[in-house]
């Protein structure tokens, strides 16, 4: 089918973690770090590099530039106002001043978005950020002009009085600076909670607030009972929960006979349709470090958090390929003329689903583990919403395509996640559960991800009345925006397909466009005879 995988049951076992003592007098040194843990990857490596189309293309255009506001550091942990406050691994450039201009927007968009940000606080720590910011510069000036004095000639006793003079301004520097490092870590620790702006065309409120967008087709009427796809995947023998139960837990599966053929033909469809419209197509890694997950805007840690993190580590598994493809421009400065960059990822998806449970849940609507084909693209801010209108214009084409009855929603503010400006969804008809149920979203997130990230662009240098003026510099960066869209989560639309296509005998119908990758495949038949 085109989409190989090298991760085989050989290569899992030569996956581990080797612990190293940190007393140890042979620890490793990477980076001037010691590494407490590494992971092995043996076979799996060799693999990967006997095979020259698998390296990582280089981006020729792509200029490195470590940015300061999201550079990361080694994580520690201070008292303040005796309490722990753990330092943030990376800065977010988040705009401050821009927080503070309109803080009675953003605090009626943190209400809107039932945030729980501190938006006082964050204020109250900048405002003290800058106080002592601007005290550090004012000691600082004053020790260069001590030390400029004692370039001269001086008298002994006058020369001491300035070395004293010089000890104290620097001993007070310390413990300034140790203020203003101690203040802007907590403040960005508070100040990543805020999320981002709404669009001013979003509708306001709870999940029952959206609005309707857009409806297509109307629902199947069918002359016999309809069956959920728990019920056609058992009498199909396309289906195993029982099995994966057993070998994973609750909400794993394994998929049999046509239903695997049917995902390798959706991932695959989706794949040619998408690239079609001038996408890059990707497979990304599955385990990312936190830091990453945090910067696309999801908690890794908590009670209720979807990620699943590997303990002992850094990394998590994904929930999205948005994380790692949102990754691979991080702390980059991109040409202006490589804009826009539209990839389409293929993954595969985990998570926790903490909280979900009840009858909307069973079967394959809500697992722990799936395949999704996700759509993402980077541009310049001024765009970012005629993308938005494209990327659920592609999905849209691609659904009425498979013949689906769905609905397009604008989401309310109080169902958007913190990166989203504005949301999407798509909720399609599954006759067998008796509602609709969400099959993608599209989402724009602006710059709310790439100052995390730390993805800029620069802007064609400016035409300038004056043709001496600024010749030969370079234009000023500015923060791309990021949009990423579900182009086919294989699970839902597997429960789209057999309960919208399910016939009388009990078969299930291969839509057409579906049929070139599914080797020709009209119909999965029902494997045992139908009661009347």
């Amino acid at each position: 089918m085109g989409l190989q995988c090298y991760f085989g049951a050989t290569t899992i076992q030569t996956l581990r973690m080797a612990v190293i003592p940190s007393s140890s007098s042979s620890s490793c040194l990477i980076f001037g770090k010691p590494l407490s843990k590494i992971l092995t990857l043996n076979s799996l490596s060799r693999r990967y590099n006997s095979i020259p189309y698998l390296k990582r293309p280089p981006f020729t255009l792509l200029t490195k530039a470590l940015s300061a506001t999201a550079v990361q550091t080694a994580p520690s942990t201070e008292s303040v106002d005796n309490r722990s406050v753990v330092k943030p691994q990376w800065k977010a450039a988040i705009d401050f001043k821009w927080i503070r201009d309109n803080k009675d927007a953003v605090a009626l968009n943190i209400k809107n978005r039932n945030s729980n940000a501190n938006l006082e606080l964050v204020l109250e720590l900048y405002e003290k950020m800058l106080a002592v910011q601007k005290e550090v510069e004012r000691l600082r000036e004053e020790r260069n002009v001590v030390a400029n004095k004692m370039k001269g000639k001086l008298e002994p006793s006058e020369r001491q009085k300035l070395i004293e003079e010089g000890k104290n301004l620097k001993d007070g520097l310390i413990t300034l600076e140790e203020d203003l490092l101690k203040l802007s870590n907590e403040l960005q620790q508070e100040a990543q909670f805020i999320p981002n702006m709404t669009h001013p065309e979003a509708p306001i409120g709870e999940e029952d607030c959206s609005t309707l967008r857009k409806m297509v087709g109307s629902p199947r009427e069918f002359s016999f009972p309809v069956k959920d796809h728990l019920q056609l995947g058992k009498e199909l023998d396309l289906f195993d929960f029982d099995a994966a139960a057993e070998v994973s837990g609750s909400k794993f599966y394994y998929l049999k006979n046509e239903a695997v053929m049917l995902e390798m033909a959706l991932i695959n469809w989706t794949l040619s349709e998408v690239m079609k419209r001038g996408f890059t197509p990707l497979t990304t890694p599955e385990l990312v470090r936190s830091s990453i997950v945090e910067k696309c805007g999801f908690q890794p840690r908590g009670d209720n958090t979807q990620v699943y993190s590997v303990e002992g580590s850094d990394q998590c598994l994904i929930g999205t390929a948005e994380i790692p493809v949102g990754g691979i421009h991080m702390d980059s400065i991109i040409a202006e003329s490589m804009l826009p960059l539209k990839y389409v990822a293929f993954s595969h998806c985990f998570r926790t689903e903490a909280g979900a449970a009840g009858t909307a849940t069973r079967g394959l609507y809500r697992v722990h583990q799936f395949s999704k084909v996700e759509m993402f693209i980077l541009c310049q801010p001024e765009e970012s919403d005629s993308y938005h209108e494209e990327l659920i214009k592609i999905e849209e084409d691609l659904f009425s395509s498979l013949g689906l009855h769905y609905k397009t929603i604008d989401m309310a503010s109080g169902d958007l996640g913190a990166p989203a400006y504005r949301k999407f969804d798509v909720e399609a008809w599954m006759p067998g559960l008796g509602r609709y149920g969400e099959i993608s979203s599209a989402s724009n997130c602006t710059d709310y991800q790439s100052r995390r990230l730390g993805i800029r662009y620069r802007p064609s240098e400016p035409t300038s009345a004056n043709p001496k003026k600024g010749k030969g510099k370079l234009a000023p960066t500015k923060f791309v925006h990021t949009l990423n869209a579900t182009a086919c989560a294989v699970p839902r639309m597997i429960i789209c397909l057999l309960e919208n296509y399910q016939q009388k005998d009990g078969s299930v119908i291969i839509p057409e466009p579906l049929r070139p990758f599914i080797g020709g495949l009209e119909l999965i038949a029902a494997k045992f005879p139908q009661d009347e």
